[in-house]
């Protein structure tokens, strides 16, 4: 019966829904016979050429550990090879993943990612910089800041940025209101997050910046707080109230290689990305990609299977071309005659990946074997916890606010231009009061940080909050999910 009635959900969760096959398309290169690709392109002395912008940085953040978030380091090796072949020393891109994702046992090419279904090794070269347990907010901070002596761990690289230079920041992760994810607890904050930049900027040690954030409700992070004086252009995934979408996952089209069980890539992220390979970004401007990557990612504006890739920050140098970001690939000066592709016909929810992972998995391995026992209590237990954490939230809210104002009051969106939260510190605070209460919020209730925050805003104090949180799971057992084994998310 259990069985049945995962199988039941993941059917549900997983069905296709995207758009028709000939509304994407993928641009690989193509060249006429005998036609040579060129060493250089005119003008062009990599990275350090004399155009008056410094040295080019990035920093690449993949803030999910586990093979079922495969996409999520995928996506990050995959922008490490685009800037590489742009012309970015590996000096100056620092990379965080948690590196289990190669090696896995579960990843059925040893040594290799790919972030499409016929795509090529983007693992190959990859520096380690901050791996397993130093992917963590805090270092990030560190990095973004060129503070060397407050890094723990790691290959100690940090933006050591000048005036002159320019940066290029990419996360990949799971996200809620007003958080991204990280593999080390806690997570990333918007409040913390717009806070460091902001010191970022008051240490002129940067000309502009540019930052592509893949998350849901990456909106969030930056809507109401991001200022548009810093000189950093923002672009995200989703608005500040969905979801984003993981792509060329299993049983869609196309498809990953058989033999894969997890997604490959995420909509937003494959589809900058895609562009940047496949064009001369010392022609294709910030705003150009933007566009291309809006009308992609948003299901050709059906959004059935899609999200609103946002802009936030400083909108004035849009027209900037894209290299002086990403770099110049010289391979592409001359590219011409374009080879269309399918784009992907369909996406899942980011929260949801996780649970066709699980049930492809369970689906694969042997009818009596124990393994398949376990992957299908795993699944079980996924789900129960899902449940607990949405309706523990509910009953919180139904205590706080009464029975037929409790949804509406945690639900309540704030008008645009709004953060989330008016105290970072409160939402902060009412996170790990719940948490200890009631277990981890995990990376599927995240997606509950607007219900936290609009605690916040309505004035209501902790120990309120703590009583709440008493009511609603006094009497459940988490020992597995408690936050002194699992961490505190805030």
């Amino acid at each position: 019966m259990a069985a049945w009635w995962c199988f039941a959900l993941l059917l549900v969760l997983c069905a296709p829904a995207g758009a028709d096959v000939s509304k994407g398309k993928w641009e690989p290169l193509i060249r006429m016979p005998g036609e040579k690709e060129p060493a250089t392109a005119r003008g062009f002395e990599g990275p350090e050429e004399e155009d008056g912008v410094g040295t080019r940085w990035a920093v690449l953040i993949a803030g999910s550990s586990g093979y079922g978030n495969y996409r999520h380091q995928a996506d990050i090796c995959h922008a490490y090879q685009v800037l590489r072949k742009g012309g970015l020393k590996e000096e100056n891109i620092v990379v965080f993943m948690y590196d289990d994702i190669a090696n896995s046992a579960l990843n059925p090419r040893p040594g290799v990612i790919i972030n499409h279904p016929q795509g090529e090794d983007v693992y190959a070269g990859v520096p380690k910089d901050y791996t397993g347990e130093q992917v963590t907010a805090k270092n990030l901070y560190a990095v973004l800041l060129g503070n060397k002596t407050a890094v723990t761990g790691g290959s100690k690289k940090v933006i050591d940025s000048q005036p002159k230079d320019h940066i290029f920041i990419y996360y990949s992760d799971h996200g809620g209101p007003g958080v991204l994810g990280m593999p080390n607890l806690p997570y990333l904050y918007a409040g913390d997050f717009i806070k460091i930049l902001q010191q970022k900027h008051a240490s002129n040690t940067y000309a502009k910046m540019v930052i592509y954030v893949e998350a849901c409700e990456s909106g969030s992070i930056f809507e109401g707080l991001m200022p548009a004086d810093l000189n950093i252009y923002v672009t995200t995934a989703s608005n500040a109230e969905e979801s984003s979408w993981g792509t060329y996952c299993p049983g869609m089209e196309p498809s990953p290689p058989s033999e894969y069980i997890t997604c490959l890539g995420d909509l937003y992220s494959v589809s900058w990305m895609e562009d940047s390979e496949n064009h001369n970004l010392k022609e294709e401007t910030i705003k150009k990609q933007y566009e291309v990557v809006k009308r992609r990612t948003s299901d050709l504006n059906s959004y059935s299977a899609g999200s609103h890739v946002m802009e936030y920050g400083d909108k004035t140098f849009k027209d900037e071309k894209l290299y002086l970001y990403q770099g110049f690939n010289p391979a592409n000066a001359n590219i011409t005659n374009k080879l269309f592709w399918q784009a992907p016909r369909a996406a899942i929810n980011q929260r949801d990946a996780d649970l066709l992972f699980l049930w492809r998995r369970y689906e694969m391995l042997h009818e009596k074997s124990k393994e398949k026992v376990k992957v299908l209590r795993e699944i079980s237990e996924t789900v129960m916890h899902r449940k607990h954490l949405d309706n523990s939230v509910d009953l919180i809210g139904q205590l706080l606010f009464g029975f037929e104002n409790g949804p509406s009051v945690l639900q309540a969106v704030r008008p645009s231009g709004k953060p989330l939260v008016d105290d970072w510190d409160c939402l902060k605070r009412m996170v790990r009061i719940f948490e200890s209460h009631c277990g981890p919020l995990t990376q599927y209730g995240m997606k509950h940080m607007r219900a936290f925050a609009n605690i916040c805003n309505n004035g209501i104090p902790g120990s309120t909050m703590k009583e709440g949180s008493i009511s609603a799971c006094g009497s459940r057992n988490i020992a597995r999910w408690s936050p002194l084994i699992q961490g505190y998310s805030a």
